[in-house]
Order: structure tokens, then sequence, then C-alpha cells
């Protein structure tokens, strides 16, 4: 038995009428999409229907290259100087609750947040930190460009989609997974391209160890071209996004290793109908927005990338993921991420510049949901795959001074989602090295998500070779937060 498989069941006994309609309907949509199910496999398929929460959405702003949790939302004063860098912690509007002073703004809302300083993992490389954060399951591969098993997204709009024959599914007008570009380890992995995201204009360095890419905008830069190629003319012309072409040579050889021939036609299919759509066309134009608003986000990358982030959301995504990328200053780092290794960039420099902006975007984000009433239905989370050393390293030539990955410590910021805020759960040791008190799996985060969409974690898909895998292996939703 595969490692990740569940014992069968015991016999279910007599069928009712209303378990027969949903084989009927399991074992149709599984022949549509070239499945040869048993009947142990359909009946179990019917048992993980759950009540889906249509009413619940995340947004991910993703630190790729992993954010210094002392630097920021775990600071240790009382480290030696060797560890907790140049900022002072300052207090907010939560009792106990000490962040960085380079966040003013946050401080300032911070019963509307909550902090997890107890999340670790085993993985300590980017795109298998990447793939074992966001995917719940170690990769076999250290460096891996795309994911062996799916990330929470492609998991959430494959779920969400229900089992439904994709040549009677209608073309959507606009998608339930959205993305600015591809996450270094993530994908769909089995589920195939139609649970990919939908990207508007990707960049396919970021699927890559390449960490030099400019910023990879989510939102319609302008400048007389529409960037995003919502138009029925550039469904036509594919040629004119980036490596959409390379995408679809591959798709035959990825469709044929799954069986599920049909998904091309669903892939299309939503393509063309989200491409061409006045809903999504309107979800992506900033000048729809009120003046004030967009001037309170901000009019930066950061801003920009949220407000489009919000407004997808209302116009019906379901989850929102888009890396929180910053240009440096050239003195300052060759790198758009949060990869502050010192042959990258000076990191406390790097952390001034980048700042700032984060701190007007993010705290308009977070009161913009709360005065929308959002907060009640949509989560948003900043975080990355993993922490940043303890330790202050100076690998540079030159000297300065930078932090290494470190996957046993890291900090999150949740926001909304009916959850409660204004809390710290967790707590790690007086060098922030390690958590010594509620430590939890990043899996943990995980089930919190997938409890909140309404999704059964034991709930199996069939990988590549027809294996039944569990959405996700283990992990149990955070307490705290309900």
């Amino acid at each position: 038995m595969h490692p990740t498989s569940h014992p069968p069941s015991r016999c279910p006994g007599p069928l009712d009428r209303r378990t027969w309609l949903k084989i009927g309907g399991l074992n149709l949509g599984a022949l549509a999409v070239g499945l040869q199910p048993s009947l142990s496999g359909v009946l179990a398929a019917a048992e993980q229907q759950t009540e889906i929460n249509k009413d619940f959405s995340v947004i991910l702003f993703w630190a790729n290259g992993g954010p210094s949790h002392l630097d920021l939302f775990d600071l240790k004063p009382a480290a030696p100087v060797e560890f907790r860098g140049p900022f002072k912690p300052i207090r907010t509007t939560v009792p106990g609750m000490e962040i960085t002073e380079l966040l003013p703004r946050l401080a300032g809302i911070a019963d509307k947040f909550t902090l997890l300083r107890s999340l670790h993992h085993e993985r300590n490389e980017h795109s298998g930190g990447t793939h074992r954060f966001l995917s719940g399951y170690p990769s076999r591969a250290a460096n891996l460009n795309h994911g062996e098993y799916p990330e929470i997204g492609s998991l959430v709009t494959r779920t969400l989609d229900g089992d439904l024959p994709a040549a009677i599914s209608r073309p959507r007008e606009i998608p339930l997974f959205a993305a600015n570009t591809s996450f270094y380890g993530g994908g769909p992995a089995y589920l195939g391209p139609a649970y990919a995201p939908y990207m508007p204009a990707p960049n396919p360095s970021t699927a890559t160890g390449d960490n030099e890419y400019d910023p990879v905008p989510i939102y319609n830069t302008g400048g007389g071209q529409d960037d995003l190629a919502i138009s029925r003319a550039g469904v036509l012309s594919l040629n004119r996004r980036m490596g959409l072409l390379q995408n679809l040579d591959a798709l035959p050889r990825q469709l044929d290793r799954s069986g599920s021939m049909a998904a091309l036609d669903r892939f299309q299919q939503h393509a063309v109908g989200m491409l061409s759509s006045t809903r999504t066309r309107e979800a992506f134009d900033l000048d729809r927005e009120d003046e004030r608003t967009r001037d309170r986000y901000g009019h930066t990358h950061f801003g920009k990338s949220l407000l489009t982030c919000r407004r997808l959301i209302e116009a019906g995504v379901r989850f929102v993921q888009c890396q929180a990328e910053f240009r440096l200053q050239p003195e300052t780092g060759v790198t758009s991420n949060w990869d502050d290794h010192s042959v990258n960039s000076h990191i406390f420099k790097a952390l001034e510049e980048k700042l700032p902006s984060f701190d007007e975007s993010v705290s308009a984000l977070i009161e913009d949901l709360s005065l929308r009433g959002l907060d009640r239905h949509v989560l948003f989370i900043f975080c990355g795959e993993f922490g940043r050393t303890p330790k202050i390293m100076y690998n540079s030539p030159d000297r300065r001074p930078g932090r290494d990955h470190w996957n046993k410590a890291m900090s999150v910021l949740l926001a909304g989602g009916d959850l409660k805020m204004g809390q710290i759960i967790g707590k790690t040791s007086a060098k922030a090295e390690e958590p010594v008190e509620r430590v939890m799996d990043s899996n943990c985060l995980l089930a919190t998500l997938y409890r909140r969409f309404g999704i059964d974690t034991d709930r199996t898909y069939l990988d590549n070779s027809g294996r039944p895998i569990a959405i996700l292996p283990s992990g149990a939703p955070i307490r705290e937060l309900f």
C-alpha cells in the first residue's frame, strides 16, 4: 500500500437513493475524463462529499525567498548583538504583541490580525520548502521547478469544481484560482493543467532557481498595451503571451500520463471564457477604483497588487496568490524577493526599503476588508516558505549582513477569514531558533484553511499512477483561531 493511502473502510451496507445518485454522477464524471474507477473507489468518493463553504476565500501574499521572522514579527531585543539585528520592537494595539518599528501602521491595527510564531517543517531549500508548505507533502526532489503534489490553490479549485464531467461543465467567466506568476516548487501536479492558477502575464523564470527577475504584475500596467491580453483576440494570439506555447506543447504529455485528455478541452474552454469575460477584465482594471482607495493602498507594486487581489476576490475568485516582490536599489541587492543572504542583499537596508511600502499596502488591505465586511469571508495570509537564520551571516565579499534559510521557525500573519484575531499563537526560544510553545507543523495552517473551505482533508485524488492520495497527510486545524 502507498504510504499516503488509507486502509479500505468497512462495507457501508445497503445504499439509499441519494448515495446511488452520487455514485452515478461521480462515475459519469470519471468516465468522461478517461478514468476507470472501481466500485470501491466510487463509493469512497461518495462518502467524501462534504458541505463546501461557498463564502470563504484566501489571499496569499507570498514572500518568496523566506522573510526574516526576527526582523519583522518575532524580534528578540535581549538576544546577543549577532542575532538581534538593528531594529527595535514597538508596541501594538494588542497587549504583549510587539513587531518591528518599520511597521507602525500595522502596529496600530494589530487587533485585526494574528501572528503565528511556532510553525516549522523539515525542508530548508526554496522550492522544496515552498512545495512542503503549500502541498503538505515533502517532495522527492530538492530543487524542483514544479510540484510533485498539488498546491493548496489547485486542490481547492479541484474540490470546488466538483465531479461534473468536463464535457458539460460550463466555461468560467472568472477563475477560481488566480496568481501573478508560477511559484518555484508549486503547481497542480497530477491534478493536471486545468487546475493551475490563471496567470494573466506570468514570467517562467519565477518557477526556476533564478531570483533576479523583476516583480511580476497581477494588475494591468497600462502604457497603451493590454499586457493582460484580456480579449478574444488575445486568446487567438497565444504567441503573444510569454511561455504559453511551451506550456501548451507540454500538455499532451502531461495529460497522457494522467489519462485525462478531457482536461485539455476544459483548460481551453475556461481560458477563452475568462480572457474574453467582462467580469475578468473589470476585476483587473484598477481605474474602476475610487482614487482615494488607490491612494490609501499606495501607487506601488505592493499597493496595486493587493488592491487587485481584493478586486479579484470580490469578482468571485476563491484563491488568489501573489508574490510579494520588490525591486531594491542596485547598491542594496540584486533580488526582488526575500532571499536575504548577504550575497544577495544587505538584509537590513533591504527591509528599510521595502517595509514602508509593505506597511502601507498591507494595512490598507486589512482595513479595507474590515470596512467592507469582507473580513468575515476573506482570509489574508502573509508568509514565505521558511524564516531566516537567527544568527546574522557575513558571506559576501564586502561583508554586508544577511541571514540564510531557516526552516525550524517562521512567522505567519493572518487577517480576517472569520477567525479569531488580535492574538499571538506560539513562541520561539530566546534567539528565535525554534518553537518552544504550541509547536506546530506548517500543515496545521493548511488544515485550518481546508476546514474553513469545508474540505475534508482525508478526501483522495488519483495520482498519475492511479494511487489515491489524500489532500493532506497530517495536521490539525489551529484551535485557537476558531
